[in-house]
């Protein structure tokens, strides 16, 4: 059986040392940190974020040394992994950051919560005091292992550079295969000074850790037999389609079957936005159509997803309704958590997806296509609400038009879309369509601001060729504004779209909401020029105040290919994102827009 993270912590602290590789006569003999560098060579890593300190100085000396790995010199350790982080969504590849001890550890920390609540596979390396400082209080000093517990798949600290080798492999590995995750290395200075002979493991093998990747037949059989007599089917599928590769076999599937899909916030472009079996995202600013079907379905087919509070609402109020639930996840910890379910298989989404595909083209019965006829007729009646509707203005620019000339503009091309986090994420979602996976890259399980400008260097370095926009708000971007200063360093132009709205924006649509109107501390009364500012780091700003002149901005940006834009979007500073569902209210319990109040 697979393990919950908590699970595999608990079971590695305890693992022996009985795969660790004894070193042949003929290795090299190798200070630690050279040791690292050759572990990462043989991984593969090509790009490593970081900010040197006193504790990791032999580190960098080591890197120096090298011309295969290149390192990326952010301006705050939060970034680093930030950029990491958006470089795994993007390619599917390992993720790596490097920060010193104490401070560059702690200023980490919430980098990694972000990449565990989303499950990106990361290898977070701290250094360390020396060993024989440790506990002492020394200068710069924290207790990485201790601080990081709660928000790693799992960590290690390095106190024999005769151990480094197998415990980078061991990070790898743990990284990357069951549910991904975040994995922290923590290496004292001492231990990468010291010599030792160096050889790197070509697999590894944990008594304690082994995730399972083949779903149970008999399981997957009793699913599609499900599947097969339901009478209003739903497909809802989250980030584990995307991190598993299932893409293609969830299309196929929803071909095969003829049935309607959603995507969670992290699963957008597992199913192509064009497909007229998508409803589009669910939850709770998603469409009137998505969340309807969710709460009246009578078998629902969940797949990479977990039912989280965004998602579903209201637990009490989705179990109302009496339905039929198989769930399909790599992570047994995530079944029935927050929802019980009929049908749990535990394994590899793109296993899981194949199976069952092959075991409905073998299968003699097919779906009732008059019930499923039926079914289509309500979908299409709850489509008819027309819910992402706004109304356009020649007076002020609204954030949805923003987004939606954004996609006209470069539907046709290779195009990343990062965020931040807010009103400016949801319009994103609802108003960018995503055909292909791993093009929209957000905080969806923390909620945190400040990752879309270090997501989109991440993801430049590793898609040159491709445009790369970050979608922000005036309150996101000024989180980590300083690697406007790395975009110029390393040469990455990216194009930031700034919805400027002269508030918190989600802030204030919930104090509008459910607070009286009290604007507590959510307006934004000391806004820097950001154009000036965006001149001052080198790259070219634009202040765009007419809704006429959306289009040309953004033509501009486009055609300026090899410099960092950051476009000022005046936005309408009422305008609330629509549908919502409030807290603690049902999934169906959707406000479509002010006149619902």
């Amino acid at each position: 059986m697979d393990m919950s993270s908590a699970e595999v912590k608990r079971a590695l602290v305890n693992d022996d040392r009985a795969q660790q590789h004894s070193p042949t006569p003929s290795s090299p003999e190798l200070n630690g940190s050279e040791i690292l560098v050759r572990c990462m060579q043989a991984e593969g890593v090509k790009y490593l974020w970081g900010y040197p300190g006193g504790a990791v100085l032999y580190i960098y000396d080591a890197l120096f040394k090298q011309d295969t790995i290149r390192h990326v010199l952010v301006r705050h350790e939060q970034a680093a992994v930030h950029a990491a982080d958006g470089y795994a969504r993007a390619t599917g590849d390992v993720g790596v950051a490097l920060v010193t001890s104490g401070p560059g550890a702690t200023n980490a920390v919430t980098g990694i919560a972000t990449a565990y609540m989303d499950s990106i596979p990361m290898v977070i390396i701290t250094g360390q005091v020396p060993t024989a400082a440790i506990g002492l209080d020394a200068f710069q000093e924290c207790d990485t292992v201790g601080i990081t517990r709660p928000i790693v798949k799992h960590n290690f600290l390095v106190k024999d550079v005769r151990d480094l080798a197998l415990t980078m492999k061991k990070a790898f590995h743990i990284a990357r295969t069951g549910r991904p995750g975040p994995v922290v290395v923590d290496i004292p200075k001492d231990v990468s000074m010291h010599k030792t002979s160096f050889s790197y493991p070509e697999k590894v093998e944990m008594r304690s850790y082994n995730p399972v990747r083949k779903g149970h037949s008999g399981q997957i059989r009793k699913a599609v037999q499900l599947l097969l007599q339901a009478q209003r089917p739903y497909i809802y599928t989250g980030g584990g389609v995307i991190l598993g590769e299932a893409s293609a076999e969830l299309r196929e599937l929803v071909a095969l079957l003829g049935y309607p899909c959603t995507n969670t916030l992290m699963g957008l472009g597992a199913m192509p936005a064009s497909d007229p079996r998508f409803l589009g995202m669910l939850g709770m600013h998603g469409t009137y159509e998505a969340n309807m079907s969710m709460q009246h379905c009578d078998v629902l087919l969940a797949v990479g997803a977990r039912f989280d509070d965004r998602v579903i609402g209201n637990p009490k109020h989705f179990a109302s309704v009496e339905r039929k639930i198989i769930h399909v996840d790599i992570d047994p910890s995530s079944i029935s958590k927050r929802v019980r379910v009929d049908i749990p298989i535990v394994g590899d989404v793109k296993d899981v997806l194949q199976e069952m595909i092959h075991q409905i083209k073998e299968a003699q019965n097919r779906a009732d296509s008059a019930s499923l006829s039926a079914w289509w007729n309500q979908i299409n009646e709850w489509r008819r609400r027309d819910c992402l509707k706004y109304t356009p203005s020649d007076l002020v620019i609204k954030p949805q038009m923003v987004v939606e000339t954004l996609w006209n503009l470069t539907r046709d091309q290779e195009t990343y879309v990062t965020s931040d986090v807010g009103q400016h994420q949801m319009w994103a979602a609802q108003f960018y369509r995503f055909e292909e996976p791993r093009r929209w890259i957000n905080s969806g399980g923390l909620g945190t601001m400040g990752v879309g400008l270090p997501y989109a260097m991440g993801i430049k370095l590793a898609r040159p060729e491709a445009e790369v926009f970050c979608i922000t708000g005036d309150g996101s971007i000024q989180m980590n504004i300083q690697e406007l200063s790395t975009c110029q360093q390393y040469q990455t132009p990216v194009k930031i779209i700034s919805l400027n709205n002269r508030y918190l924006g989600m802030v204030r649509q919930w104090q509008e909401l459910d607070y009286g109107g009290r604007y507590s501390h959510s307006y934004m009364e000391a806004l820097p020029d950001f154009v000036k500012l965006a001149e001052a780091y080198g790259h070219v700003g634009l202040v765009v105040d007419k809704p006429s002149d959306v289009e040309p901005a953004l033509r501009e940006a486009i055609r300026l290919k090899d410099r960092t834009v950051f476009l000022d979007i005046r936005t309408d500073p009422t305008e609330n994102v629509w549908p919502m569902v409030k807290a603690g209210k049902g999934i169906s319990e959707m406000l479509l827009g002010s006149e619902d109040l």
